[in-house]
């Protein structure tokens, strides 16, 4: 059983950077696909970005592709999503998952309780 618990979310300025974190409170993170969603208020949950096991293998919803970078430290049984010139449409609860494999689908095993990223203009 693994619980996840992310961190990082505020509130930021339009055109400025956070670092959001996910880590294992309970078991080990190293041999599952990792993921972040998130959900606007009255959207549907979305696909954000993926990274393998290994994290040679990453992919990025075209929102956020060269602005996020995702990352992980199997050491530090962590992942990490670096969101750089955040626009007010990125503003949503972000959610980490874990899986067998890393997807764009929602078919993960575990989910942590998100964290809210806000961004003002």
């Amino acid at each position: 059983q693994v619980q996840l618990v992310e961190s990082g979310g505020g509130l930021v300025l339009a055109g400025g950077s956070l670092r959001l974190s996910c880590t294992a409170s309970r078991g080990s993170l190293s041999n599952y696909g990792l993921a972040w969603f998130r959900q606007a208020p009255g959207k549907e949950r979305e696909f954000v970005a993926t990274i393998s096991w290994t994290g040679v293998s990453t992919d990025y919803a075209d929102s956020v592709k060269g602005r996020f970078t995702v990352s992980r430290d199997n050491a530090k049984n962590t992942m990490y999503l670096q969101m750089n010139n955040l626009k007010a449409e990125d503003r949503a609860v972000y959610y980490c998952a874990a899986g067998s494999a890393a997807s764009r689908d929602h078919s993960y095993d575990y989910w942590g309780q998100g964290t809210q990223v806000t961004v003002s203009s």
